[in-house]
């Protein structure tokens, strides 16, 4: 049986529900009903039929509501893999660091093309991060504190899948001096991120190797579902940008979060309205079940 999970940013009627229904039923689907996990926010649509076919139907859903199609077994994950900027934190670090050196309308424009796909990561990184050579170390931990922001729903996302025996990995094109801060923050079991090479309390203008790129981080998401022994069908990722399109498309459920083209175009579902607490209503957990923040 497959279920689709409607998620409203604000309020789902039944009208929706209904809709999404014959939708599905367009799309070659046997509804064989539905059931509100949180009433008048999300609820399952149970049916049979084509995955693909319905994912697609569901692509086509207008108004501010998020559909996830997916395999009704199985949907709470014991592993989940998320990005960290543009996605568990509102911000591209890098950027933010640039603008306090006055580089950062250039190094924007460059995350930008490396996060749709159009330039190399790596390449486009050590361009980035060459930028930087000179500031003060202590810059990162100012720029942490002024202009971080955790990504509304993230913690609890986290520390209910946590409460519920999921392991939860941050993982970082960007660097650890941000990533633990904001793991231990939202409640992570591990981050790993890029490091920044630092001399004399000054930044070097480069990251130290191996690079955490998009191959990494489907690394990192495989080795972690081998360790436990998971089968992929138990993992769960989300990210924002070309690098994280490996990891996306490992896993059981791949999420593409306000993602760009590449990644949407890649992922199994989209969150486009809604916070990450959109992820839990995916999974099954109702309010009631949820850890607040």
């Amino acid at each position: 049986m497959l279920i689709a999970t409607l998620i409203a940013a604000d309020r789902l009627p039944a009208g929706d529900i209904s809709r999404a229904s014959d939708m599905l039923a367009s799309a070659g689907g046997e509804v064989a009903g539905s059931d509100w996990i949180e009433p008048d926010k999300a609820a399952d649509i149970r049916f049979s039929g084509d995955i693909a076919n319905a994912r697609q139907a569901m692509a086509a859903f207008d108004g501010a509501v998020d559909a996830i199609v997916q395999p009704e077994k199985g949907r709470a994950k014991a592993l989940f893999v998320a990005d960290m900027d543009s996605t568990m934190i509102t911000v591209e670090c890098l950027d933010e660091l640039a603008d306090y050196a006055g580089f950062k309308d250039h190094v924007s424009a460059i995350t930008e093309r490396a996060m749709r796909g159009e330039l190399d990561f790596v390449e486009a990184l050590d361009e980035r991060v060459a930028l930087l050579a000179d500031m003060d170390a202590e810059i990162v931990t100012r720029c942490h504190e002024e202009r971080v922001e955790i990504s509304p729903g993230a913690t609890t996302l986290v520390r209910t899948m946590r409460k519920h025996g999921t392991y939860c990995l941050l993982v970082s094109g960007g660097f650890t001096l941000f990533a633990d801060r904001v793991a231990a923050e939202i409640g992570f079991d591990r981050a790993v991120a890029n490091r920044l090479e630092i001399e004399a309390g000054r930044l070097t203008g480069r990251v130290i190797r191996p690079i955490v790129d998009g191959g990494m981080k489907e690394k990192l998401l495989r080795e972690e579902a081998e360790k436990r022994g998971l089968q992929p069908a138990e993992t769960l990722a989300i990210g924002d940008g070309a690098n994280d399109k490996a990891m996306v498309e490992r896993a059981g459920l791949g999420v593409a979060y306000r993602g760009k083209p590449t990644l949407r175009d890649a992922a199994d579902a989209r969150i486009d309205h809604g916070d990450l607490t959109a992820l839990l209503y995916a999974q099954g957990y109702a309010r009631k079940d949820w850890v607040d923040a």
